[in-house]
């Protein structure tokens, strides 16, 4: 597997997904053929990463109107908005998902017939695909002014080409630093409990060939501590009107080691993670999942039966922890509530 990694393509009305819940040790793809497939493939996490989670949903959607092309249009776009609404509640913290359902719902109109909103729908998914990839691009260029030449970068969790389409959100800024000729070295954060850090980032800088290491999370508060990291680079499953930033579970516990350390903090997301209807980080829903991506690692039982878990998949980053936020129409910077609402 060589760059560029396209994590997921549609071709001949089918679903094609890097599945990544067996990486790196095999590269395997996941099909959907129907958008039950798409629900599963994103609550199962075969496929994450806001962005990414949005452009399935839309072919998700897509694969709906195959489904029920035959129907008569009354019950094509009933059956419709319960696909819409099955997939929509897949995953419940990443905004991205529900603003491609939102799109893609304004297409369902029953003026149109079934075979009509099916081009529409496959037009649109297609370009929300395209959009994945050019405001990845545009952020890498952004984010590329903030980084300095020979600069150490520390991450979470996974935010390259496997978190979108193509290329990346703070991964991608990563590599628009490389591609501009600057010397980069990445710290890697395992990313407990299910390890995207390891298992994805890794896998990713070693297909590049960036200069890298993995490291436990527990490691990242000496290197900050002792000046070994110049700046940190997250990504965002949603963002408040504030500012008030959720990601991977570890990500505050980081922004507060950046702060008391002052090391730059930025968050690398594209406008479409804002949530304009919340105003502050409490009221973004954080998704609980299984005790047993704690007690358990790649199937070998790591903790007793009978202990009790809290597994929150995400955390908020409050944003007076927060350096800027990167997006692709700019850098947003203090007062965020402000700036962000001028977008």
């Amino acid at each position: 597997m060589k760059y560029p990694i396209r994590s997921l393509e549609f071709k001949k009305n089918k679903l094609y997904l890097i599945d990544q819940r067996s990486l790196p040790q095999k590269y395997e793809e996941f099909i959907c053929v129907n958008y039950k497939d798409v629900e599963f493939a994103i609550t199962d996490m075969v496929v994450r990463g806001a962005p990414a989670i949005g452009v399935t949903a839309a072919y998700g959607v897509v694969l709906a109107a195959l489904e029920f092309l035959k129907l008569p249009i009354k019950q094509f776009l009933e059956q419709m908005h319960s696909a819409c609404n099955i997939i929509n509640k897949s995953r419940p913290t990443a905004v991205n998902l529900m603003w491609a359902i939102k799109r893609m719902r304004t297409l369902l109109i029953d003026s149109d017939t079934p075979a009509e909103i099916l081009r529409k729908l496959k037009a649109e998914a297609d370009k929300i695909a395209d959009e994945d990839i050019k405001t990845n691009k545009k952020m890498g260029q952004y984010g590329n002014s903030l980084i300095p030449q020979k600069a150490t970068i520390l991450t979470h969790c996974n935010t390259g080409a496997l978190a979108t389409v193509e290329y990346g959100t703070a991964l991608g800024v990563v590599r628009a630093a490389v591609e501009a000729g600057k010397e980069i070295f990445v710290y890697a954060d395992e990313t407990r409990p299910r390890l995207q850090g390891a298992r994805l980032t890794a896998w990713e800088l070693v297909q590049e060939g960036i200069p890298a290491k993995l490291i436990a999370d527990n490691v990242a508060a000496t290197l900050i501590r002792d000046g070994k990291i110049d700046l940190i680079l997250v990504g965002a499953d949603r963002i408040a009107v504030n500012g008030d930033s959720a990601n991977k579970i570890g990500t505050f516990m980081l922004s507060v080691l950046a702060k008391v350390y002052n090391v730059p903090f930025y968050i690398v997301a594209p406008t479409t993670t804002i949530d304009f209807d919340i105003e502050t980080g409490s009221e973004i829903e954080i998704e609980e999942r299984s005790a047993k991506e704690v007690t358990h690692i790649n199937g070998v039982q790591v903790a007793p039966d009978t202990i009790e878990v809290f597994n929150p998949a995400f955390d908020v980053t409050p944003n007076d922890n927060i350096t800027a936020i990167i997006t692709e129409k700019g850098i947003i910077n203090k007062p965020f509530k402000e700036n962000i609402l001028k977008l």
